[in-house]
């Protein structure tokens, strides 16, 4: 038992080696079997009694055992007659196997050399004093990667299977450290923001250890920080009911004030440790422009200029580079960092505006030389050329520490003559070109705030007082902004200036895309003037390129995606995007990818509808649109060979990618998801409506990946209703079949089967052989989880016979999976087991992967009912690992769950606990309530038996809760659970 997670066990640590582990060394486990290798050759380490002198002797720290003290060990109190004769024996033995060198022999006793590197202890006890230190630093992740390392090393139980008192002794003590271990390790999960995946470990933990109150504390607050209040106090009600009947005492003072923390809904305990805020560099200001009294965020580009003008005192000239797009706040950084590093700057700071942006540029000779005569050179003594001039700048500040900001610079041309050439002096340079060219600089690329800053930024100009009563106005406001500092500073000082707007009037003057950019302007401040500096110096085809990729509305497109809405080869049209980075226009956002900021978005297409025709715009478009469907149709062939959509789909013009396997093709799919969706819904013509609806249909796995679920189902309700304005039945039907497949992804099954028997009635009035199959297949689906079963299984019949008339295999397979169900539910369990096979069959003889996960997960049910638990748990795992590897999480959380419900019918209700837990973080967000409510009332019934009745009773109201607002079958079931037991 252990009260307060009882004394902290101190594992005795090994003595230093004095020569490293080579590849052919001894090395041993400890933690886990005991074992000896040498190299990677596994040693034969003799009989238990054997093991157990190893043992001691590996756990001495190198130093000599007497024999005495290892007859203790081996037998403790009643050693038999010959026991210093057998450890001998055993001794030499040992030798033989270990060498000489290894194991010796002094003062009677014996010892063990070896390298602190070849024992498995030593190794966890460095790792855990370098976690530690981690820990005491602040860097909770790296301390939480060293601890799981530490516990990664342990192969089950300790010291497993030697004999011996004192094995028993050592083997209670490394369980306890690893124990500790855990629990340091599950509070770093808590303090780095991990609560919900922590919640099922710590729920089985509890189970296998029920009095360590410190497990118990660690998984209230997992519990309250995933907004499962109701469990946290149960989990405490549980605590101290098992205290007092197995203990006869109350729960620690800290678990005490922890349940009342969490009755008053403590805010603190909701939030993890904050970080360690950086220290606030000295401000010093001198010859350089005023720095804005609101200056925020930023903290970390401040830190890193910062730590690299302090190199200037060492021996190299530091010169430091920020790039960004115009109103990123590049000046504004680097005038405030050039404050803050004026004291490593005694001799002065120098200052210009290179006005690169403009028309025409600062020439380098005039700034020199207002430098020189800056830096105290009188007028006669500057001379005439450029070459001249730098050469006298650089030895006037030869051996000073000076500091030159270059703002708004053109190029690198520019300001190459402007840079000081000695050690102790720096450049700090802002530009919208990305200074590549520029040998030895430190570039760094300005992005946009934070939303934490720029509300900050906008709260400070505005006042606290008009903001904070308008929070949700405010963050409406900057990200209409798109969190641009000068966006935000014209937005706040247009409010600040007039005191009878509130937040919510300007919030709505931002809200028109088509006004957005006319409306961010305030006095000689103005957004579009910053972006037309830009655009104005683009040559022709760079122009065009930033108009046309403009009209996308995905958060970024792909170069291929690109080079097909410019009609371009993939190599001119990366030789367009990449210089629209360079001019900060355009940004990268990982190879191969670009972005545009929100506010340069609209005005690249208020760019594009003045200078563009409306034909070339649709044209730009429909080019994209085509590229995803005709890839995306590659990517679902390959997921699902033999499935008739590649016959029935819309035709396209402009060729899509094609992939050599399925993981690389899923690896597109699911990383162009938000671009490719947007597509879809940015689709407005009658004409691209059927290749719109194709591509949904063509992507259906992103409705069941949980990361993508309400991106889909909002295209499909777009796609629908074009559909029906277009008066496109065929259009219609398919897009009403996505929106089923989104709806049974959440749960909604009344609207699903809505949507399913319109598409079954309009496939059948233009002959669509589509949703003609895929309609009743769902309403079987849907009729199966609503208890209807001879209906579910007429729907599914009728699927089949449907599938079978079109030639679709895959979508037979998937009605006979289906219809296992029903079987199932109505009892027959022969003929459930019997058709899933036949739909696995099918998928295998195909080469479907994923959908023969479906196929095991519909046999694995069957499996169960029949009583075949291990039969079940294979099939079950089979499936879970495809569709972990196919990112399907709704059916890796389902998975998940009926494994929980095997292993509480196979009478392990542990297990079934943790399961149930890690089903419930992996459905979050996905999957709709009543499978929430299902997951729900098996993990109750697992914690019911592994003695925590009050959790249980929490999560059974919840699923009632649930239940009853749905209206399902399953109310009565519940409310039996919940019937209180009565006591023994």
């Amino acid at each position: 038992m252990d009260r307060a997670s009882g004394p902290r066990v101190r594992v005795p640590e090994q003595r230093a080696p004095e020569k490293p582990v080579t590849a052919d060394a001894l090395r041993f486990t400890v933690l886990g079997p005991v074992r000896a290798w040498r190299g990677s050759q596994l040693l034969s380490s003799g009989s238990p009694q054997q093991r157990a002198l190893l043992t001691a002797l590996l756990l001495r720290e190198g130093r000599t055992a007497t024999a005495g003290e290892l007859i203790d060990a081996f037998w403790g109190e009643d050693p038999p007659s010959q026991a210093l004769a057998t450890i001998r024996t055993y001794a030499s033995r040992l030798r033989k196997i270990l060498g000489q060198d290894t194991l010796v022999s002094e003062s009677g006793g014996y010892a063990i050399r070896i390298d602190r590197g070849a024992l498995d202890l030593t190794l966890a006890q460095d790792l855990a004093a370098e976690a530690e230190k981690a820990r005491a630093a602040g860097d909770r992740c790296q301390a939480r990667t060293l601890i799981n390392k530490v516990l990664g090393l342990w192969d089950g139980e300790a010291l497993a299977s030697v004999p011996g008192p004192y094995a028993d002794n050592q083997r209670t003590r490394l369980e306890e450290w690893r124990l500790q271990l855990t629990e340091t390790r599950l509070d770093l999960d808590l303090e780095v923001g991990c609560h919900a995946e922590a919640v099922s470990e710590l729920t089985a933990l509890t189970a296998a250890h029920p009095l360590r109150e410190r497990l118990r504390e660690l998984l209230m607050v997992a519990l309250y920080r995933s907004g499962r209040q109701a469990e946290a106090l149960a989990v405490y009600a549980d605590t101290r009911r098992l205290l007092a009947e197995e203990l006869g005492v109350d729960p620690r003072p800290e678990l005490a004030q922890l349940q009342q923390r969490i009755l008053r809904a403590d805010e603190e305990l909701a939030r993890p440790a904050d970080e360690p805020a950086p220290a606030p560099a000295p401000l010093r200001p001198a010859q350089l422009p005023a720095t804005v009294p609101d200056f925020t965020g930023r903290s970390a580009f401040v830190a890193e200029l910062g730590s690299r003008l302090a190199t200037a005192e060492g021996s190299v000239m530091a010169v430091s580079a920020v790039a960004g797009i115009g109103g990123v706040g590049k000046t504004t950084l680097a005038v405030h960092v050039a404050h803050q590093a004026r004291r490593r700057f005694p001799d002065g700071q120098l200052y210009v505006d290179l006005q690169g942006a403009g028309a025409r540029a600062a020439e380098p000779e005039t700034v020199l030389g207002s430098f020189l005569r800056a830096l105290g050179t009188a007028d006669s003594a500057i001379p005439d050329t450029l070459d001249e001039r730098a050469a006298l700048y650089r030895s006037t500040l030869d051996g000073r520490r000076i500091l030159i900001l270059l703002d708004n610079a053109h190029d690198a041309a520019q300001i190459r003559p402007l840079l000081p050439g000695t050690p102790g002096c720096a450049a700090l340079v802002t530009s919208r070109v990305r200074m590549v060219d520029l040998a030895g600089a430190h570039l760094v690329d300005l992005d946009v705030m934070s939303p934490e800053e720029a509300l900050q930024l906008f709260t400070r100009i505005v006042g606290e007082e008009r903001v904070g009563s308008e929070r949700e106005a405010a963050l409406d406001v900057v990200a209409a902004c798109g969190f641009l500092p000068l966006a935000i500073r014209i937005a706040a000082s247009r409010l600040a200036a007039r005191r009878t707007w509130t937040v919510s009037v300007l919030a709505a003057k931002l809200a028109d895309e088509r006004r957005r950019l006319d409306e961010l302007q305030a006095g000689d401040l103005a957004v579009k003037a910053t972006f037309e500096l830009g655009y104005g110096q683009l040559e022709p085809a760079q122009a065009r390129a930033f108009r046309l990729l403009g009209l996308a509305d995905g958060p970024d497109i792909s170069l291929a995606a690109a080079a097909a809405l410019l009609n371009l080869d993939p190599h001119a049209a990366e030789d367009l995007l990449e210089a629209l980075v360079d001019t900060s226009l355009v940004e990268s956002a990982a190879p191969g990818r670009y972005r545009y900021h929100d506010l340069v978005r609209l005005y690249a297409r208020a760019c594009a509808e003045r200078d563009e025709r409306a034909v070339e715009r649709e044209s730009a478009l429909s080019r994209l649109l085509d590229f995803y469907l005709a890839t995306a149709a590659g990517v679902y062939a390959l997921e699902r060979p033999g499935d008739r959509l590649a016959d029935h789909r819309e035709p396209t013009q402009y060729s899509g990618l094609a992939f050599a396997d399925r993981h690389s093709a899923q690896d597109w799919l699911y990383t162009e998801a938000n671009s490719l969706l947007a597509c879809v819904r940015q689709t407005s013509g009658a004409g691209a409506v059927r290749r719109a609806v194709d591509l949904l249909w063509a992507t259906k796995d992103l409705a069941e990946s949980g990361a993508n679920s309400k991106q889909y189902e909002a295209a499909a309700i777009t796609m629908r209703d074009l559909a029906r304005s277009s008066d496109d039945a065929r259009a219609e039907g398919r897009a009403l079949i996505t929106l089923t497949n989104a709806r049974l992804v959440a749960g909604r099954f009344d609207q699903a089967e809505r949507d399913a028997q319109r598409a079954m009635r309009l496939a059948r009035a233009v002959d669509d052989p589509l949703p003609s199959c895929w309609a009743p297949n769902d309403l079987g689906i849907i009729a199966l989880y609503q208890n209807r079963h001879a209906e579910g299984e007429a729907y599914l019949e009728q699927a089949i016979a449907n599938f079978r008339a079109d030639g679709n295999r895959p979508g037979e397979a998937s009605a006979l999976c289906n219809l296992s169900r029903i079987h199932l539910a109505m009892g027959n369990t022969t003929s459930a087991v019997a058709l899933a096979q036949h739909g696995i069959d099918i998928y295998d003889e195909l080469g479907h992967a994923l959908r023969g996960a479906n196929g095991r997960y519909a046999l694995g049910l069957a499996l169960t009912q029949s009583g075949r638990f291990a039969d079940a748990t294979e099939q079950l795992h089979d499936a879970l690992a495809v569709f972990r590897d196919s990112r399907q999480r709704l059916w890796e959380g389902m998975a998940t769950f009926r494994l929980a419900e095997v292993d509480l019918a196979a009478g392990l209700p542990a297990q079934a606990a943790t399961k149930s837990e890690q089903a419930l973080a992996i459905l979050r967000g996905i999957g709709g309530e009543w499978r929430r409510g299902n997951v729900l009332t098996v993990l109750g019934r697992a914690l019911s038996e592994i003695g925590q009745p009050g959790r249980a009773q929490v999560c059974w109201r919840e699923a009632l809760d649930i239940y009853e607002t749905l209206g399902s079958a399953e109310i009565e079931t519940v409310r039996k659970l919940l019937v209180p037991t009565l006591p023994a």
